[in-house]
């Protein structure tokens, strides 16, 4: 499965000319990295449109894609980022049933940005999909992350956070894919 991510790994380092941003994310026993094609700035908003590829010590895999549009809120609190976004995933979990089966979802973002020297931020973000917009053997999904983030220059993120990822099969299975603490790097180009 290691070997699978880092020719992921290549992959995107190969087509880098198209991508404005990379975010690489690690806990003990999972990792993501994303590939994003358009990278919302800190303090700004904007939008991220990206896919991404999750692995864990179980052999699960996840492919997914993602749009999430952010921006501040109207009036005097432009420290306050509001976002909504869709997501799509396949996926093939390897456990005790082979589970393989995707969906698409939508979510949302709350993060604040603390005013200093060094912009500090806080992010809320998760996401639901919904029996209806299942297919294969998933049932439901949802992902949910809170995260403190260090803008360490314009152009990168360093941040430290909780994740819980579950799916819930067509037989009532429940998968923990992470449930964890995560470190992580966004860099944008």
């Amino acid at each position: 499965m290691r070997y699978k991510f880092f020719a992921v790994v290549l992959l995107f380092i190969s087509s880098q000319a198209n991508a404005t941003g990379f975010d690489f994310r690690v806990a003990d026993k999972a990792a993501e990295v994303f590939y994003l094609y358009k990278s919302s700035t800190f303090g700004y908003g904007g939008s991220d449109v990206g896919w991404s590829y999750f692995f864990n010590e179980a052999d699960d895999m996840m492919i997914s894609g993602s749009l999430l549009v952010s921006g501040n809120g109207a009036g005097s609190t432009r420290a306050l980022q509001f976002g909504v976004g869709i997501k799509g995933f396949m996926a093939d979990f390897s456990g005790p049933a082979d589970i393989k089966g995707g969906g698409l979802g939508i979510g949302g973002l709350l993060r604040y940005v603390f005013s200093s020297a060094t912009p500090v931020a806080i992010l809320l973000e998760g996401y639901v999909v919904p029996t209806i917009t299942t297919f294969g053997d998933a049932e439901r999904f949802s992902e949910g992350r809170i995260a403190l983030e260090l803008e360490v220059a314009p152009s990168a993120k360093a941040y430290i956070g909780y994740r819980s990822m579950a799916l819930k099969t067509e037989t009532n299975q429940e998968l923990e894919l992470d449930d964890s603490m995560h470190v992580g790097v966004r860099i944008s180009f």
